[in-house]
């Protein structure tokens, strides 16, 4: 007797079917959040990997390594990461401020906070590249000490450092208050001084939260494209971005080497991610003991 391929041999069900019912085992909402990343997440990077693919490995590598992306990259996570960092600095003043003192017009700002949220980025790149021009009324006042903002690296960087302020002060200032100023007067009775009760007491639990803000603007500063395409010349091996060059080989109809472009920086994204990440999981393991 000859067995179908679909029968189970020696009581084993063959792994597809095995998957199959434990999807249909699953809770409703497990079924509902796996449709809607497959439809929103993982079906557009599959996508983009398989178009990606149609290239040779040859081209795919001279494209990724070519010295203009080369130079987009460069700019763009070199001035991503510093402005991550810049704002993980003064994110968490802004929530320490935010939190801890009582001012007049506190709401105001605290709601300004939330502008590069709902600005358009275009506007937002039209303001910063007016304002801190040669006759802005930021830049006027550092021309003549030869800092030159607009149409430079240093405006990509103003402009990112702008678009991802909002991720760390809004990850950091809920944790703020909800710590307990108990431990913050217990480490004042057993003589510690302000600095040491920030270092020692405050800023261990808090080092996670400002990492989770510090990727969440690292991510959004990486994908800018409206403001920052705005405030730069667009100069390439000069402040060139690596979504303007993408951009760029769509208007030249090279959907190919865009995507390349396009894997290059979710790779590069995504192991930095999971280096924060990383440190992330050190961090609280180390704040556990």
């Amino acid at each position: 007797m000859t067995i179908s391929p679909t029968i189970e041999v020696e009581g084993k069900t063959p792994a597809w079917k095995a998957f199959l019912r434990q999807l249909v085992r699953l809770p409703w909402t497990w079924r509902i959040t796996l449709i809607y990343l497959t439809v929103m997440l993982f079906l557009p990077i599959a996508a983009m990997f398989l178009k990606a693919s149609t290239e040779p490995p040859a081209r795919f590598w001279a494209i990724a390594t070519s010295p203009i992306a080369l130079a987009t990259y460069n700019v763009t996570f070199v001035t991503s990461i510093f402005a991550a960092l810049l704002n993980g600095v003064f994110g968490t003043l802004i929530a320490w401020v935010l939190v801890r003192y009582d001012f007049p017009l506190k709401r105001l700002v605290d709601a300004t906070v939330d502008l590069p949220f709902a600005l358009p980025t275009s506007v937002a790149g039209l303001t910063l590249a007016t304002v801190y021009s040669d006759n802005g009324w930021i830049g006027s006042l550092l021309a003549p000490l030869g800092i030159k903002v607009s149409f430079t690296r240093v405006g990509v960087a103003v402009a990112m450092i702008f678009i991802s302020l909002p991720f760390v002060v809004r990850t950091v200032q809920p944790v703020l208050q909800e710590m307990e100023h108990e431990i913050e007067e217990a480490a004042w009775c057993l003589g510690a001084s302000q600095w040491q009760t920030f270092w020692k007491v405050i800023l261990p639990p808090l080092f996670p939260t400002i990492l989770t803000g510090i990727a969440l603007g690292f991510s959004r500063a990486v994908g800018e494209y409206g403001s920052t395409v705005i405030i730069s010349s667009n100069t390439p091996y000069q402040d060139l971005i690596a979504p303007v060059l993408i951009f760029q080989r769509l208007e030249q109809y090279d959907y190919s080497g865009a995507t390349v472009i396009g894997i290059v920086l979710l790779s590069i994204s995504l192991v930095l991610l999971l280096a924060i990440n990383f440190l992330q999981a050190w961090a609280r393991r180390y704040d556990s003991r």
